[in-house]
């Protein structure tokens, strides 16, 4: 089938299943790669136990928001 007419006849769907659709194509594009997700895995698995180790500061929101106003 063509993508002129696939587009065609999913701009007669209800917006509801235009955003299904939508989803389901833009999930078809982004497959995640296991090796990227265990790294950034391990990454927060140390960043998690390194906070509460206490060898890192956090910085509250607020604060944050005041300094880059």
């Amino acid at each position: 089938m063509d993508s002129n007419l696939i587009l065609k006849e999913a701009l007669h769907l209800r917006p509801a299943e235009r955003l299904r659709l939508i989803e389901g194509l833009a999930k078809s594009l982004s497959k995640p790669d296991k090796k990227i997700e265990q790294i950034w895995e391990q990454e927060s698995e140390k960043r998690y136990e390194a906070l509460r180790q206490g060898k890192v500061q956090t910085t509250p929101l607020d604060e944050i928001i005041k300094r880059y106003k």
